[in-house]
């Protein structure tokens, strides 16, 4: 189980496309990490405890980081 996101928010924080440039490198990041199938992120369900962030989002925080040469989790956190 994970935690409920989405890209497409109606709601406060304003809708990131508004302020990023269209050739911005994390729509190219998000069309990737969003063209993995759902099946390879099947291992990282978990039934029990606190629902954990999607790995989708989370690969996507960190490969946008990545473009900009930030590697440190602290970092990025």
């Amino acid at each position: 189980m994970f935690k409920h996101y989405t890209m497409n928010q109606v709601i406060l924080p304003i809708d990131l496309a508004v302020k990023l440039p269209r050739n911005d490198i994390a729509f190219s990041v998000n069309e990737v990490v969003e063209s993995i199938p759902g099946e390879a992120f099947e291992a990282f369900v978990r039934q029990t405890g606190c629902p954990a962030y999607h790995p989708r989002m989370m690969m996507k925080i960190i490969l946008c980081s990545y473009t900009q040469s930030v590697f440190s989790g602290r970092k990025i956190e």
